[in-house]
């Protein structure tokens, strides 16, 4: 017990208390974002692009993170990523222009990466394997709850001030209490160990070292990482093709996120308990079902049902695309490979909305639905084959054979 209490207490300094903080400022900004593109004279497709800043600066932050977080050590990379998070929004808040603005916003996304990779990386190394899936599930769950808090606190600014770019310097408070944080905390990351651990190899030197597995378990990665992603931008477009009120919608989907928060704990439980499989699987699983179950969708009741039900599923899996990628990477030094299988997750968000966009062109958003859910189908079965062959339940105790396992083939 006097473990546990130890492990949790300096978790919640180190990386739970940073991930509220900095999820609550980007969720205040990201709502305003193509609004603020708009005002300074942004089309349609530009307030679309400049809004997928943060999300493309994730992915190509994917790249060099890895190797930083390995270099630095998790406490200073977060420390580092705040501070540039704060230059990215500066440039945000002084913006004339959308390519100002977009290019502002990149950097802030560039800053995310670095930071989310340095908070995973922590926790791979100093939670005990048997408390690891519990802990990336409340770092999920944080994740969520930022999200969930910041537009309600972006809304009261906007009663504050007029002026939309306030939110901005609302981020900017945030990044900096998260940097005072961490400051006023000991560097309780796993000590660099030269000798010890492996020199970094950068994204493309990992992903050939780690090959196998990164085809495979992140080949699932990508794919419950572009449901999740789908999941939040189908949901308002069925409303919208079904004619719902928008503030009906709002409601609705309000609920379903308290749902998806409220269930971040459970998923931990089911992970440490009773293996990985047991909760990515029916996760998985439930996100393909309820994407197929759009078609169903004709007034409130039935939007209410789906829209709960992925909830419901994405709630299972909480912390589960962290826990994984902590399971499969090497020790010491795990956070390049952790920054290669983050890039695959990065990668099915980044083309999951991409992908619903396409099908709602070529055949509704019905059939968008329909596609997505297939593709949750495969990757549920894919989870079933590998997570067995790669993270098996006797392994629950310890990574080394599981590292072992993903070396190349």
């Amino acid at each position: 017990m006097g473990e546990r209490s130890f492990e949790l207490r300096k978790v919640t300094l180190a990386a739970f208390g940073p991930t509220l903080l900095f999820a609550t400022g980007e969720g205040a900004i990201i709502p305003m974002i193509p609004l603020i593109a708009a005002d300074q004279g942004a089309g349609l497709g530009t307030m679309g692009l400049i809004g997928a800043m943060i999300m493309v600066g994730e992915l190509v932050g994917d790249v060099p993170s890895g190797a930083l977080v390995h270099r630095l050590g998790e406490r200073t990379a977060m420390i580092g990523a705040a501070i540039v998070s704060v230059l990215g929004l500066l440039g945000c808040y002084f913006s004339t222009s959308p390519w100002m603005l977009g290019a502002s916003v990149f950097l802030v996304g560039l800053s995310t990466a670095v930071f989310a990779l340095a908070r995973h990386a922590f926790i791979t190394t100093t939670v005990p394997v048997r408390y690891r899936a519990r802990a990336l599930s409340v770092l999920g769950g944080l994740f969520r709850a930022g999200y969930f808090i910041g537009p309600f606190l972006a809304v009261l600014v906007l009663m504050a001030t007029p002026d939309k770019r306030a939110v901005f310097l609302l981020h900017i408070a945030f990044a900096l209490a998260a940097v005072i944080l961490l400051l006023c905390t000991e560097d309780l990351g796993t000590a660099r160990d030269p000798a010890a651990a492996p020199e970094p190899q950068g994204l493309v030197g990992t992903l050939v070292r780690h090959r196998g597995v990164l085809v495979r378990m992140g080949s699932c990665a990508a794919l419950i990482g572009g449901l999740r992603a789908s999941r939040m931008v189908v949901l308002p477009m069925v409303a919208v093709a079904t004619g719902l009120p928008p503030s009906t919608t709002a409601v609705v989907i309000g609920i379903a996120g308290g749902i998806d928060f409220a269930l971040s704990y459970a998923s931990g439980q089911i992970m440490d308990r009773f293996g990985r499989i047991w909760a990515a699987v029916p996760a998985m699983t439930g996100l393909a079902v309820g994407h197929l179950a759009l078609f169903a969708v004709v007034d409130v009741p039935t939007f209410a049902i789906v829209a709960v039900f992925l909830a419901l599923a994405n709630g299972t899996s909480s912390g589960v695309l962290m826990t994984l990628g902590a399971d499969l990477a090497p020790q010491p030094g795990p956070a390049p490979f952790l920054g290669a299988w983050r890039f695959t997750a990065d990668f099915g968000q980044a083309v999951g909305p991409v992908t619903v966009s396409g099908l709602t062109a070529l055949a509704g958003v019905g059939f968008a639905g329909a596609g997505m859910g297939v593709l949750g189908l495969l990757g549920a079965g894919l989870l079933l084959r590998y997570i067995p062959r790669y993270i098996p339940r006797t392994g629950a105790s310890g990574c080394t054979s599981v590292c072992r396992a993903t070396e190349g083939t």
